[in-house]
């Protein structure tokens, strides 16, 4: 298994935090966020990782070096220019393999990553998408209206549940070559549709596990707190 970890961003929601250090290591207890994922590919079977990275890329280079440490292979792919989530695939695709893992690298998750791998594989999909369960609270009444301006519905603080994608997908590489342009800006969302579009099979793929996007403030400090209180659920060996 290979797997493409899109590490470039700047972080904007986490300053003042991350005008020190990338988005990707902030801490987690005693571990850069992106070393507990690497950690974790490690240990679902990912023999090679390539780090997307832009925003003080020398900072990545200087911490995790060539993967030797983790027991896998670390290589850099390096943008000038912000290429959203799709674009730096195109700049590593001829160091990709067939099928491969791409995710963000600032998410902190028990997702087994090996069976998300094998259901996209087991259904030769173009594409697959992994999925979280997600709660949204609002804290306003929400008001629906008729056409006539009379109220309708009038809901207190309610909450919604949505299905979003976790932020790891796996893509077939023959399957997005042509759609992919060195150099061009796109993001993993326009690139499933134009999968779906070209008539090329995505698929979605959930199960249950935890799962939080670090890049924001308030799951950033639940994620430390999660993790610190039962580590061995995200890394089986930390001991």
């Amino acid at each position: 298994m290979q797997a493409l970890i899109l590490a470039g961003g700047k972080g904007t929601r986490l300053r003042p935090y991350t005008t020190v250090l990338p988005k990707p290591l902030m801490p987690v207890s005693n571990y850069p966020i992106l070393e507990i994922i690497i950690r974790q590919l490690k240990n679902a079977g990912v023999k090679e990782i390539i780090l997307a990275v832009g925003y003080m890329s020398h900072l990545f280079q200087a911490f995790f070096q060539d993967g030797g440490r983790y027991g896998l292979k670390i290589h850099y792919s390096f943008e000038e220019k912000s290429l959203g989530t799709a674009g730096p695939i195109a700049a590593a695709l001829d160091r990709l393999e067939a099928d491969f893992l791409v995710m963000n690298g600032d998410l902190l998750t028990t997702l087994n990553y090996r069976k998300l791998y094998e259901f996209h594989k087991k259904r030769n999909s173009a594409a697959t998408i992994g999925l979280y369960p997600r709660e949204v609270n609002v804290d306003f009444g929400v008001i629906e209206a008729g056409e006539d301006q009379q109220l309708q519905k009038y809901i207190e603080k309610p909450t919604y549940q949505f299905t979003v994608s976790m932020g790891i997908n796996v893509l077939q590489k023959n399957a997005i070559r042509d759609l992919v342009k060195p150099g061009q800006f796109m993001d993993i969302p326009e690139l499933m549709l134009k999968l779906r579009d070209c008539g090329r099979p995505v698929y979605c793929y959930s199960e249950p596990c935890r799962w939080l996007d670090i890049g924001r403030m308030d799951d950033y400090q639940q994620a430390i707190e999660i993790f610190e209180s039962k580590p061995e659920e995200f890394l089986p060996d930390i001991g």
